[in-house]
């Protein structure tokens, strides 16, 4: 049963991932992420073809539907009606019946069956406040096993509070020009305004304090950071 004092997830995700419009045209905007390099950074950490993997923030299921394909079991995680459906589709339209799709948040949902061996989280994260980020992660840490693995990509800041004018500068010169086809100038200033990705100085000890040893951090523009972490 969900605590009174436990926010709804759905006030965080913002009103496009609840459109069903929005949602048919998502992997296009997105730019389509191959999800081989996490698949192989399971792989070198010894997550096998038995294991179960929790994805959190499944979205239209990119890295679901591969996992699908290679895991047991694969729990695929969204908030969203209408991304939750549209993945349940996908799922039954290429038969993969090792992937579960389940309706819930960071802070929902309930795991069943042995622990997970992996969980995976994507561009999903920065929707909480960094109170309910660390509360979220310590739940995460409840699902993977002891040795288990988190693969962890957002949008996270590895700059200085005073270099943010610069920063965001370059990152808003590179936006797309078309919203159909990638994230706009005033996409990345909502996101900035409204959304509540956070320093990697502050993310790192939230990730400590849930029990998890950074193994790997990469990042790219100093927003975008990939973290490989294992449950201790």
């Amino acid at each position: 049963m969900i605590k009174s004092w436990i926010p709804d997830e759905l006030a965080y995700a913002g009103p496009e991932h609840l459109d069903a419009a929005f949602v048919a045209g998502f992997d296009r905007k997105q730019g389509r992420p191959d999800p081989e390099e996490d698949l192989a950074v399971f792989a070198r950490r010894g997550v096998g073809e038995g294991a179960t993997v929790v994805e959190l923030g499944a979205g239209t299921g990119q890295f679901a539907l591969a996992a699908a394909r290679r895991f047991s079991r694969v729990v695929a995680v969204d908030v969203s009606p209408a991304m939750h459906d549209f993945l349940a589709a996908r799922a039954a339209e290429n038969g993969l019946s090792a992937l579960e799709c389940v309706r819930a948040g960071f802070l929902s949902y309930e795991h069943t069956g042995p622990p997970a061996d992996a969980v995976y989280t994507r561009h999903a994260l920065h929707q909480l406040p960094d109170f309910w980020k660390a509360v979220a992660l310590d739940r995460v840490a409840r699902i993977v096993r002891p040795g288990g693995v988190l693969r962890l990509r957002d949008l996270i800041f590895d700059f200085r509070p005073d270099e943010a004018d610069a920063v965001f500068g370059r990152w808003l010169d590179g936006a797309a020009d078309d919203p159909a086809l990638g994230y706009t100038r005033e996409d990345y200033a909502e996101h900035l305004r409204t959304e509540y990705s956070t320093f990697r100085w502050l993310l790192e000890p939230m990730l400590d304090a849930a029990g998890f040893e950074i193994a790997e951090a990469d990042f790219r523009e100093s927003i975008y950071g990939a973290y490989t972490c294992v449950r201790r």
